[in-house]
């Protein structure tokens, strides 16, 4: 190593402090001297601190990138045909489509290696709801992972202890240091791990709104340049869709609950907006994996395999390998229910005006349905099922969601939570945000609209 990239610890953090750009050489020592042990970290928190107020450089983050990526195994899927594409979403609460979307797009030759996280904080995880579903594995070893993707064209698995490690050093510490929603950090940590499973394409999901980790619209289109960015460096086109999460993604709130709601979806039914947040992601993956020469293509190949079961049988088919009983797809009974139900209905005549997601993802997690802490446990049965929709027109007395709760405390607990986060108003419809407002591709940013 040379004199310019050998820096005392504190120094780099000093630099980085007050606003220096770090030479790639240095900021990778620093990293891997973190993961060899010999930084400790209250200097990594102290460095991270100092990310997050002065960001990082396109140098710096494509290092940062490079050393996360390499500091473990990197999955070889060459012996899988085609190209690789999987999806990420920056998270939300009933935001399941994850689930009816990799069987759908692997369906339909596309290659899909999807790693997810758990839930934290008032979002869920993708590896809770799929263990929601008896029996099934996410803890697939990498040989079973890639024995699976030649065999289905999909395996839903958790980050292993040999995929970047040191994002999940990094990522437990941003977690206690108030350094999460730093943009070059959370694209730093996606990005290592998806390019980790040797994929060839990304469709980015960047949530906006009041439920989400970057609610304003400026702070999420920069989200999706940075990562676009950083896949290009990397030789992995990145498509982003900014979505909304000014309410809850479909009905259903709870691991259970929101397994069973995919599973509708997957058998051509479900809520609307899930079905189509679904179709519209499928494809741009199709796309993507050169199924499909056009989105329009794409969206009616998506359509037709979800009407005519073939994304179900894709499902059960997943749900064996792993270890589940594939009987759930066509029965959704046999996932855990919650023994008590209590209705929660409208206190007046009214529009709803607000159905606010923040405190709806929080209110599942006293409810148990989240962790608030990394490795506490979580009651798969309980949560909400929300039909209020802002915008709806309502009558006193009728019903705007149900509480599904272990004991009648919890029940009343979550009841008294709902009518606070479902706001009723006599002043007229609520404006929402669209589904789908954003494309953004390495050309630029295209407005949707309809």
């Amino acid at each position: 190593m040379s004199e310019e990239t050998r820096a005392v610890p504190y120094q780099t953090i000093q630099r980085k402090r007050d606003g220096a750009e770090l030479v790639a050489g240095e900021l990778a020592e620093f990293f891997r001297a973190y993961g060899a042990g010999t930084v400790p970290d209250y200097q990594m928190a102290a460095f991270l601190m100092a990310v997050f107020f002065r960001g990082l450089e396109p140098a710096e983050l494509t290092a940062l990138v490079d050393v996360m990526l390499h500091s473990g195994a990197v999955v070889d899927l060459s012996d899988v045909p085609g190209r690789k594409v999987d999806k990420h979403s920056t998270g939300g609460v009933g935001d399941k489509v994850s689930l009816p979307l990799a069987p759908l797009v692997s369906c339909l030759g596309v290659a899909v290696p999807m790693i997810s996280g758990r839930g934290l904080g008032h979002t869920g995880g993708t590896l809770d709801k799929l263990e929601a579903i008896p029996g099934f594995r996410t803890d697939l070893t990498l040989d079973e992972f890639r024995a699976q993707m030649i065999r289905l064209r999909c395996a839903l698995i958790g980050q292993t202890a040999e995929i970047a490690p040191l994002d999940r050093r990094l990522y437990a510490l941003r977690d206690v240091t108030g350094t999460v929603e730093s943009i070059p950090l959370i694209a730093s940590s996606i990005m290592s791990k998806k390019l980790a499973e040797g994929i060839d394409a990304l469709v980015l999901d960047v949530k906006r709104g009041s439920g989400a980790f970057l609610p304003q619209l400026d702070r999420a289109l920069l989200l999706a340049r940075t990562m676009i960015a950083i896949g290009e460096r990397h030789g992995c086109e990145v498509v982003a869709l900014l979505t909304a999460m000014d309410r809850p993604l479909g009905y259903a709130v709870g691991n259970a609950l929101e397994v069973e709601e995919s599973l509708l979806v997957l058998r051509g039914e479900g809520p609307p907006d899930l079905r189509e947040l679904t179709v519209v992601e499928a494809a741009e993956m199709l796309r993507l994996g050169g199924v499909a020469a056009s989105v329009e293509e794409g969206r009616k190949l998506a359509q037709q395999a979800l009407d005519d079961g073939r994304a179900a049988h894709q499902m059960e088919l997943i749900i064996e390998a792993q270890g589940g009983n594939p009987a759930v797809v066509e029965d959704p009974g046999i996932l855990a229910q919650a023994p008590v139900r209590r209705v929660v209905e409208a206190p007046e005549d009214g529009w709803i005006a607000e159905v606010e997601p923040r405190a709806i993802g929080q209110a599942g997690v006293a409810l148990g349905a989240g962790r608030a802490t990394l490795g506490a446990p979580i009651d798969a049965a309980v949560g909400f099922h929300i039909t209020a929709k802002p915008g709806e027109r309502v009558s006193r007395g009728q019903p705007l969601a149900t509480v599904h709760a272990r004991g009648a405390a919890d029940a009343e607990q979550g009841a008294a939570a709902l009518l606070r986060a479902i706001r009723v108003s006599a002043d007229g419809p609520a404006e929402v945000l669209p589904l789908v407002s954003h494309r953004v591709t390495k050309e630029g940013v295209e407005e949707l609209r309809g």
